[in-house]
């Protein structure tokens, strides 16, 4: 675990690297996703999510981003660290500071993103239910997981 990094409120100066990180890493967690749709997908988080959500970012010393939570109220919209730091607390920290003023949280995550599904589970996130389309029809399976205070 790291302790190199703070986290702070989204700044519109934050989208290019932000979209940046969105992108490596949906490559890696998402490999059932066409090109086409994740540059789809690209648009709407850079256009619309990263704006409307309450996003927070956690940066490192010189205010480098270095992953993002997009939050809308109670709900986790995108959790997104930046590949080559995966495994050193950044995404865990930006759990727990969503959860620091909610009551609990609550996100779905693709069932093929194994390993997305085992890191909410060893926050402590349990399943609730699971639908076998996205919210644009397609056949991927979605979890529904929470996690209480």
């Amino acid at each position: 675990m790291t302790n190199t990094y703070r986290i702070r409120p989204y700044r519109p100066e934050d989208r290019p690297r932000l979209l940046e990180i969105w992108r490596s890493a949906s490559e890696i967690a998402h490999p059932f996703f066409t090109a086409a749709q994740l540059d789809d997908q690209q648009r709407l988080v850079g256009d619309i999510y990263l704006e409307q959500a309450e996003t927070h970012v956690a940066v490192d010393a010189a205010g480098q981003p270095l992953g993002f939570i997009g939050l809308l109220d109670n709900f986790i919209g995108g959790l997104f660290v930046a590949p080559a730091l995966h495994g050193r607390g950044i995404g865990r920290g930006l759990v727990r500071h969503a959860l620091s003023d909610r009551d609990g949280l609550e996100l779905e995550a693709y069932a093929a993103n194994t390993g997305a599904i085992g890191f909410y589970r060893g926050l402590g996130f349990t399943e609730m239910s699971r639908r076998g389309t996205d919210d644009n029809g397609l056949p991927f399976e979605l979890v529904r997981l929470r996690l209480s205070r």
